[in-house]
């Protein structure tokens, strides 16, 4: 049986005290997050998450100096972020920086759990090591993925790496680039482990195809990946063994 996943460190930023104080109630109803801190801008947000770990970010969009899209530009490694937004038109710039969700004010309840539970969703998955094990294809060399109404045929070989970009994942080989519905973990079932290795929340990686690493960062066909804290461990035991 798995160990229990422990609560998820949180960080609320949002420059409406109103909106500040109704996030931190939803996080303290809620037993797998804990409140770590709050912050009324994002410069101090910065300085929290370089100072402690957070898990999961509950991030105010429209702040005035630093808004909450620049500061997500700032991190290298983000932790899980969820935006808080006041409009829907920020859908799309939310899928772009990988957030896990994003939540349009006035925030309900219901909405804010139904998006603590992606991020708690996603910790576990990551955290399971039999996500990193299982390769559901029975054919070792392809699989299919479904692209709009067509099923593609993908060659393991040929592919460089996968990326998440929100809802989606680009499966990026030496020809194309195949946007298919799907998360990560649903990748890394369906590729096979020997092969692919997880090097970043957004990044899986052919390690037959990885040219170069420096500065915990993955050069492959001039594509520069970045290898996130949590993965760097597991990523260069994969390399020694490869």
């Amino acid at each position: 049986m798995a160990e229990p996943t422990a609560p998820l460190r949180c960080l609320v930023v949002d420059d409406d005290s109103l909106a500040l104080q109704i996030v931190e109630n939803c996080v303290a109803n809620t037993p797998f997050l804990a409140h770590v801190a709050s912050c009324d801008n994002a410069i101090a947000a910065a300085e929290v998450l370089r100072q402690q770990p957070i898990d999961l970010l509950f991030l105010d969009v429209e702040m005035p100096l630093m808004s909450g899209l620049d500061l997500l530009r700032t991190l290298q490694d983000p932790p899980l972020v969820i935006l808080i937004t006041s409009s829907k038109n920020y859908a799309v710039e939310a899928f772009e920086h990988e957030v896990l969700d994003y939540v349009v004010k006035p925030i309900s309840y219901a909405r804010f759990l139904q998006a603590a539970q992606k991020a708690l969703a996603a910790v576990e998955a990551h955290n399971n090591p039999a996500t990193h094990a299982i390769e559901s294809s029975p054919n070792t060399d392809f699989t299919f993925v479904k692209v709009d109404s067509r099923l593609v045929k993908v060659l393991f070989d040929e592919v460089r790496y996968v990326e998440a970009l929100g809802d989606y994942v680009h499966i990026v080989t030496g020809q194309s680039k195949l946007i298919v519905y799907s998360t990560m973990r649903a990748v890394e079932e369906k590729f096979p482990a020997s092969l692919f290795v997880r090097v970043h929340r957004s990044f899986i990686v052919n390690l037959k195809r990885v040219q170069t690493i420096e500065d915990n960062t993955i050069i492959l066909d001039n594509k520069h990946i970045p290898i996130g804290q949590t993965y760097l461990r597991e990523v260069f035991q994969r390399l020694n063994k490869f």
